[in-house]
């Protein structure tokens, strides 16, 4: 499987953190869970024009075009590898993806929708010049000049937003939220209603799953991780704070995860980050 990324240079920069693209992905899995990042992503895939989305496993599938954006989940969601041999994206910074939208952030929580409602024809023209590219350096470069070409709102964040993103990106703990508005000198209500405009999210839950990021990243750098120092570094309350999130955030218990994980390494099996497969 070729998995590459690419990272594009400014002005782009501020508002997507890589392009992303799968190719010659076969997975012994049937279905992955994604799990919540509090971000943006938009998806096409290259080999025919389908995407199927599932909100939970027993559920029937949404069945879209192959131009999607996702909006950001509080729980994450279901994906039928199958549909993704050859498939490229934009991973978007928190927050990132507003100028390119059309509409508020908010509008798209916890839901995919059809490129093709925001950007019209465009987008299933960009999923055609993208799947006739022949490399991926093609692909990206491609991508990263239409989302230039897109650029026409004004790019910069409310001033009580950027803010907000630069505390979350350094204090996880409960009471950041209240300090933060405090600091950009708006009320909780209208703080929490900039945010969400912009992000998609409430601060609070933005925060927890960016939290749970940070701690994603430590615990697929350990066989062993020690769950007790890992809560105490992330900004949990103590380890039953930080069970009860992964679990809301992920469906499994940490331990359950980490012994999923360390079963596909013993295969020499790729897990994509974030990824959890749930069918060998």
């Amino acid at each position: 499987m070729g998995f590459r990324t690419y990272k594009p240079a400014s002005p782009l920069a501020a508002f997507v953190d890589y392009i992303w693209a799968y190719n010659g992905f076969d997975s012994p899995q049937l279905k992955e869970r994604i799990f919540p990042t509090g971000t943006f992503e938009m998806v096409f895939n290259l080999q025919r024009d389908a995407l199927r989305v599932y909100q939970s496993l027993g559920s029937e599938p949404g069945r879209l075009s192959g131009a999607v954006v996702s909006g950001p989940y509080e729980a994450g969601f279901f994906t039928d590898t199958t549909e993704e041999a050859a498939v490229i994206g934009v991973h978007f910074k928190p927050g990132g993806a507003f100028p390119f939208l059309g509409i508020s952030a908010d509008e798209l929580a916890d839901m995919h929708l059809d490129l093709g409602t925001m950007w019209g024809s465009a987008a299933s023209e960009t999923r055609e010049r993208l799947s006739a590219a022949s490399t991926s350096c093609q692909q990206f470069r491609l991508l990263e000049n239409l989302l230039l070409a897109r650029l026409c709102r004004s790019s910069e964040h409310h001033p009580a937003v950027a803010l907000a993103l630069e505390g979350f990106s350094k204090d996880n703990t409960r009471g950041v939220v209240r300090k933060l508005a405090r600091e950009a000198g708006y009320s909780d209500r209208r703080f929490i209603d900039l945010f969400r405009v912009e992000v998609g999210l409430k601060p609070k839950l933005f925060n927890r799953i960016q939290r749970f990021q940070r701690l994603l990243t430590l615990v697929d750098l350990r066989t062993r991780p020690n769950w007790s120092e890992l809560a105490l570094n992330c900004g949990y309350f103590d380890q039953s704070h930080l069970i009860r999130d992964f679990l809301a955030f992920t469906g499994v218990s940490p331990a359950d995860y980490v012994h999923r994980l360390n079963h596909f390494r013993t295969k020499d099996l790729r897990v994509k980050f974030n990824h959890l497969p749930l069918v060998q």
